[in-house]
């Protein structure tokens, strides 16, 4: 017989648990397993003022980001609504179902104002780390580095070149334009005029990596091989040199910091020139798994290196023409240490190298599913403060998915026998 759903009188009282609504294997019971912020209103206490009305508890504004940034939820305004509508999102966020979600508009001030002032996304990011240290899922022998060009919210319609761009209209200038302004006047060293640069964020590199160009930043990972945790991560603009400069600086920072230091760094051919090398042998210690910028050998009609003669008694390379091979063209502020590349090669031959190259898809890997999964192709935020946010953020929540999915168990479903 058809059944039909009676229209008797309503029950005047609920007893309604969230817990109990949530499925034991939920990705987000494991995430919070390990997400531990009691310390953030201490990190933040100095940027908040004793009197006044209380604020939105920046504990459910960081959980509300993590929701957002581990199931990729772009929008904002998108993450209230389905924080506001999906039980497993309020259970997360410790909100009962009378509780008001805050508005889209609360994150912006926050995120520019407290938030940035006192680096709370890294300090999220490095009490997630430290708990994957604690858990042992960062080993320390072995690291891996690299980058990925993330597209920037910046119109390619809205640049120009570079020697065209004016900033002579003061009161018009936006937060990315000041903060890239800024960053001019600390540079030391004159940087040449980019050949592109975009009005809305002129921090953002153009480049034409695969395809038609685009304004990007570039995401760099320095990844534990043992399981893939994100250690440290540093936005740049898309541009070689400041990406190996990003190399050094999240070294130097998980060894400050952690106490971490790798015994060999892995890495593609753009970190394997003779700077970075010089770097990791001799300053660091740090045997180098990456293969060697070598242009050595030519084919364009010019000298190759195996082409010129050591002269062991005048040390000094000579041409087959019979001519000196210079130590150095000009007169350097910081002299050259002439470090060769002959320990590269070396480690090169090994089976610990081999085994190296398949610990480095462990990055690409992270990189496929930051795009893919997280949804992070292109970045909302804009300048270097938005760019480092999205990618701490992004990293904080892959280091919470692999530590749910490796550390929380997930019970066999029992089936019937039938005999």
């Amino acid at each position: 017989m058809m059944g039909r759903q009676r229209d008797g009188q309503k029950q005047l009282f609920y007893s309604f648990n969230l817990d109990d609504h949530l499925p034991c294997d939920h990705l987000l019971r494991g995430i919070d397993q390990f997400l531990d912020l009691g310390d953030l209103h201490q990190h933040l206490a100095p940027f908040y003022s004793h009197t006044g009305r209380p604020s939105i508890d920046p504990q459910l504004l960081i959980r509300m980001l993590i929701v957002g940034y581990c199931f990729g939820i772009r929008s904002e305004r998108r993450l209230c609504e389905e924080v506001h509508l999906n039980l497993a999102y309020r259970w997360f966020c410790r909100l009962g179902l009378e509780d008001e979600v805050p508005d889209h508009s609360t994150f912006s001030k926050n995120r520019h104002g407290r938030f940035r002032d006192s680096d709370t996304l890294r300090f999220v990011f490095e009490q997630v780390l430290e708990r994957c240290v604690r858990e042992g899922l960062v080993g320390g022998e072995g690291f891996a580095i690299d980058a990925s060009l993330v597209k920037a919210d910046a119109n390619r319609q809205r640049g120009v070149p570079g020697a065209e761009a004016d900033w002579s209209k003061g009161q018009s200038i936006s937060r990315p334009v000041r903060e890239y302004l800024a960053a001019l006047d600390q540079v030391e060293v004159e940087k040449n005029t980019p050949k592109n640069i975009s009005l809305t964020d002129p921090a953002a590199q153009w480049s034409a990596a695969g395809g038609p160009a685009f304004y990007a930043y570039s995401a760099n990972y320095l990844v534990d091989t043992a399981a893939g945790i994100v250690v440290d991560v540093e936005a740049t603009p898309a541009h070689k040199i400041d990406e190996i400069n990003a190399t050094k600086t999240m070294i130097e920072r998980v060894e400050t910091r952690f106490d971490l230091k790798p015994q060999r760094l892995i890495g593609d051919t753009n970190y394997g020139t003779a700077e970075i090398l010089g770097w990791m042998v001799n300053e660091k210690a740090i045997e180098p798994h990456v293969p060697v910028w070598d242009k050595t050998q030519r084919n364009d009609e010019t000298l190759s290196s195996s082409d010129f003669h050591w002269d062991e008694q005048a040390d000094e390379y000579r041409c087959p023409e019979g001519q000196v091979l210079r130590r150095q063209w000009r007169a350097f502020k910081i002299l050259r240490t002439h470090v060769t590349k002959d320990v590269a090669r070396d480690i090169a031959k090994t089976d610990a190298y081999k085994q190296s190259r398949k610990d480095r898809k462990k990055v690409e890997m992270l990189f496929a599913h930051l795009k893919r999964i997280l949804k992070l192709d292109r970045l909302r935020l804009r300048g270097p403060t938005g760019a480092h946010d999205e990618f701490l953020l992004a990293a904080t929540a892959q280091n919470l998915r692999r530590m749910a999915k490796w550390l929380c168990p997930v019970e066999p479903e029992t089936t019937n026998i039938v005999i």
